[in-house]
C-alpha cells in the first residue's frame, strides 16, 4: 500500500533514557521526518515499522493515505491506520456497499478524499452512507462508474463540503441528478462531467447558477448547446474550461452570448467542429486572464480540417497573459503563421503535432518572434527541414521540451545543433528521424535530458549511447524501440550512467543479450522494462532484473522465445511490485504461470500462444491470482475454461479480452512502419 504522511506533533522521547532500545531515545518528530523521507517506498516503510514497537506504533498514526491492492486487505487496515484522509480504491475493481459502509463508519473523522474511478459493485445506498458520515469529503472520482443513475446523484449532494468531483463516463445520469448534485454540493470548486451524455443545457445551467465557486469545469462531449454558456461565462472563479467535442456548440450560439468571463485562464475547443475564429472571438471576449488556448484535432474526427488563418491569430492579439497554443492537426497557413509571430503574448508553448501546411519558411519566422520558447511539438511535421532546426535552436536556446517524432526531411547534421544550442532540455522525441551518433553525442551535453525517445533510429549505435550514459545522469525514460544497430555496450555505458533509469524499451532490437538486462539489473529504480521481440534475451537475464530491480511494475517480453518457467520463478519470489505483463509466444508453462500468479499485486496479463500452457494449468493460476483486473487470452481457451470460474473471476472485478489471433512465428520487418505518422506498434 502506497501513503501519504499525517504529521504527529510530539516532541518528547518515546520512552525513558534507561530503555535497553536505543531506538527509543528518537523523537516522534524525528521518526515522522524519517517516514516522510520514505514515503516513495512501501518495503522500507513496512521494514522500518517492524524495527520496534515505537516505530510499529507510529507508523500506524503517521500514515494519511492509502492505495490497496484489493478490496478484501481493507479489514486488516481499519484499526491499524486509524488516522486515513485519502484513500485510493482504483485498484479495487470490487467494493460493495457492504464496504463503502465499513468505510464511512471507520473513517467518518478523518477521510477527506476516495477514488472510486475503477471500481463497480456499490450502488446509491453505499454512496449515501459513504457521503452522510464522512461529512469532511472534500474529493471524490467516479469516474467510469456506468452503473450510476440520478439515485447515486442524489446520495453525492449529501456530501456538503464537496469541491472536486469527477463523473466522467457516468452515461445514466441525467440533468435531474446534476440538479440534485448543484443543490447540495455548493462549495464544488473542480467539476467532471466529460461523456456525461444524459446531461444537457439544463444540468450545466444548475451547476453554473448554485456552485458560484467553480474554477474548473469540464463538460467534453456533453450534448450542449450556447443556452447553457451565458450561466457558466458568469462564473466569477471560472479558471479552465473543456468544451472538447462539444458538437451542439457553432457560431451562430457563440454570437449570441451576451456575458465574458474575466477570470478564464485555459479553453480546450478540440474538436468543436462547428466553431470556427468568430466563435472563438465571440467566447473569448472580455477574458482578461487567458493563459492557454487548444484547439486539437485528431484524426478521428470525421470532418473538414480547420485552416489556422490570419483571423484566428489576430482573435488572440489583445492577451497579453497567452503562454500556450495547441493546434495539433490543424492546417497552417502562412497568413496565419505570421499573424502569430505578432502576438503581443509571450508565447511559452506552442503545439503543431500532425499540423498540415507546416513549413521552413513558417516555423523559422514564428520562433524568431517568441525567443522564450520552452515547448515546442512539431510531430510529424514532415515539410519542415534543417532550416527549421536551425531557427529553433538559434531563437529559442532555453527550450525544455521538443517533440520530433517522424520529422523526415531533417537530416542527421540537424541534431547537433540541439545540442550545442540548447542546453537546458530535459525531453526530446526524436523518433523515427535519421539523428546519428554525432547527433546524440551532442546531444548528450544537455545534462538535465530526463525523457529521451529514440525509437526506430537506425543510424544511432553503442558509440552515442555511451556519451548519453557518461553525461546525462538524470536520465529517466528511454525508448530504443527497434533501433536495431544497439547492442549490449551501448546498455551497459545507459545502465552506469543513468542510476534514476525508471523506463527503457528495446523491443525488437536482436543484437540485444542477456548481458544488457545482466547490465540494467543495476538500475534499483527501473520501473518498466520492454524487451519484446529481443531474441537473444533468455531467462538468465530476466531473473538478473528480477533480482535487481524489485521497483519493477511493467514486463513486456512478448516473442522473447528463450525465456521460460526458470524466469518467471526469480519474478515470483523477487518482484512484488509488478502489476502488468506480457508472456504471449514466450516458452512459459503452467508451471511459470501458477508461479507469477503468487504475485499479489499483478493486475494485468497478456498471455496469448503460450504452447505449454494448459486449461488446467491457466484456471489455476486465474483462481491464485487475485488482484488481476484484466487478462487477454487467446479465444481458444474460452471453451476450455469452466463457466463457474470465469464467472467467479468476472464477479470479482477482472475483465477478459479474447482475441482470435493466428500464431506468428516470425516478425513482419515491414509491420513496424509509420502509417499516418503514428506507430503501429503491436498492443496484443
Amino acid at each position: 500500500m502506497k501513503f501519504q504522511s499525517k504529521r504527529i506533533h510530539h516532541h518528547h522521547p518515546l520512552s525513558p533514557l534507561s530503555s535497553s532500545n536505543l531506538f527509543d531515545i528518537l523523537t516522534e518528530e524525528i521518526v515522522c521526518k524519517i517516514l516522510d523521507h520514505l514515503h516513495e517506498d512501501p518495503f522500507a516503510i513496512k521494514s522500518f515499522s517492524l524495527a520496534c514497537k515505537s516505530f510499529y506504533f507510529i507508523e500506524s498514526r503517521h500514515r494519511g493515505s492509502l492505495r490497496p491492492l484489493r478490496a478484501e486487505l481493507l479489514p486488516r487496515t481499519f484499526h491499524r491506520y486509524p488516522f486515513v484522509s485519502h484513500l485510493d480504491l482504483s485498484l479495487c475493481p470490487c467494493v460493495d456497499d457492504g464496504t463503502l459502509n465499513v468505510i464511512s463508519s471507520t473513517w467518518k473523522a478523518t477521510l477527506k478524499s476516495i477514488n472510486l474511478s475503477r471500481s463497480r459493485f456499490f450502488t446509491n445506498a453505499g454512496l449515501s452512507s459513504l457521503f452522510i458520515n464522512c461529512s469532511g469529503l472534500v474529493e471524490v472520482d467516479l469516474s467510469n462508474a456506468t452503473h450510476l443513475t440520478d439515485l447515486a446523484a442524489s446520495a453525492i449532494a449529501e456530501a456538503r463540503s464537496l469541491e472536486k468531483l469527477s463523473l466522467a463516463r457516468c452515461k445514466l445520469i441525467t440533468d435531474m441528478g446534476i440538479g440534485c448534485i448543484a443543490v447540495g454540493c455548493r462549495k464544488l470548486k473542480s467539476l467532471c462531467l466529460k461523456w456525461c451524455l444524459r446531461v444537457g443545457d439544463l444540468g450545466v445551467e444548475l451547476i453554473a447558477l448554485k456552485c458560484k465557486q467553480i474554477r474548473s469545469l469540464d463538460l467534453s462531449y456533453l450534448p450542449i448547446t450556447e443556452k447553457c454558456l451565458n450561466s457558466v461565462l458568469e462564473l466569477q472563479n471560472l479558471e479552465d474550461l473543456v468544451l472538447e467535442g462539444c458538437h451542439g456548440i457553432d457560431d451562430d450560439g457563440l454570437s449570441t452570448l451576451e456575458q465574458s468571463c474575466k477570470s478564464l485562464k485555459m479553453l480546450n475547443l478540440s474538436n468543436c467542429q462547428n466553431v470556427t475564429h468568430m466563435g472563438l472571438s465571440s467566447l473569448i471576449n472580455g477574458t482578461e486572464q487567458l493563459q492557454q488556448i487548444i484547439l486539437a484535432y485528431g484524426s478521428s474526427v470525421s470532418q473538414k480540417i480547420p485552416k489556422v488563418t490570419s483571423d484566428l491569430a489576430k482573435c488572440l492579439y489583445t492577451y497579453s497573459k497567452l503562454q500556450s497554443i495547441k493546434l495539433d492537426g490543424c492546417i497552417i497557413t502562412w497568413s496565419g503563421i505570421k499573424a502569430m509571430a505578432c502576438l503581443r503574448a509571450p508565447i511559452k508553448e506552442l503545439s503543431f503535432s500532425k499540423c498540415l501546411g507546416l513549413t521552413d519558411d513558417g516555423l523559422s519566422f514564428l520562433v524568431q518572434s517568441h525567443k522564450d520558447m520552452r515547448k515546442l511539438d512539431i510531430t510529424c511535421c514532415r515539410k519542415i527541414t534543417y532550416t527549421s532546426i536551425d531557427s529553433i535552436t538559434s531563437s529559442c536556446t532555453s527550450l525544455t521540451y521538443l517533440r520530433m517524432e517522424s520529422c523526415s526531411l531533417v537530416p542527421k547534421e540537424a541534431f547537433v545543433l540541439i545540442g550545442e544550442r540548447c542546453s537546458f532540455l530535459e525531453e526530446l522525441d526524436a523518433t523515427d528521424n535519421e539523428i546519428d551518433d554525432e547527433g546524440l553525442k551532442s546531444i548528450s551535453r544537455c545534462s538535465k535530458l530526463s525523457i529521451l525517445k529514440l525509437g526506430i533510429c537506425s543510424n544511432i549505435s553503442d558509440e552515442g549511447l555511451a556519451k548519453v550514459g557518461s553525461r546525462c545522469s538524470q536520465l529517466k525514460e528511454l525508448d530504443l524501440y527497434r533501433s536495431t544497430a544497439v547492442n549490449d555496450v551501448g546498455i551497459s555505458a545507459i545502465a552506469d550512467g543513468c542510476p534514476a533509469l525508471e523506463m527503457i524499451n528495446i523491443a525488437y532490437n536482436d543484437k540485444i543479450t542477456d548481458k544488457s538486462l545482466i547490465s540494467l539489473s543495476k538500475c534499483g529504480m527501473l520501473k518498466a522494462l520492454e524487451i519484446r521481440g529481443c531474441l537473444g534475451v533468455s531467462s538468465t537475464g530476466v531473473s538478473a532484473i528480477a533480482v535487481g530491480c524489485k521497483q519493477l511494475t511493467v514486463l513486456d517480453i512478448k516473442k522473447c522465445f528463450n525465456i521460460n518457467d526458470n524466469g518467471m520463478l526469480p519474478l515470483a519470489q523477487f518482484s512484488q511490485n509488478l502489476k502488468q505483463i506480457n508472456l504471449s509466444y514466450c516458452s512459459v508453462t503452467d508451471v511459470g504461470l501458477v508461479a507469477l500468479a503468487s504475485i499479489s499485486r499483478l493486475q494485468n496479463m497478456t498471455i496469448l500462444h503460450l504452447a505449454g500452457l494448459t486449461p488446467n494449468g491457466l484456471a489455476a493460476a486465474l483462481l491464485a491470482c487475485r488482484a488481476l483486473t484484466k487478462v487477454k487470452l487467446h479465444a481458444s481457451f474460452r471453451p476450455l475454461l469452466s463457466q463457474s470460474i470465469l464467472g467467479y473471476m468476472e464477479a470479482h472485478g477482472c475483465v477478459f479480452h479474447w482475441r482470435d489471433k493466428a500464431f506468428q512465428k516470425e516478425m513482419d520487418p515491414k509491420g513496424w512502419k509509420l502509417h499516418f505518422g503514428k506507430n503501429s506498434r503491436e498492443v496484443a
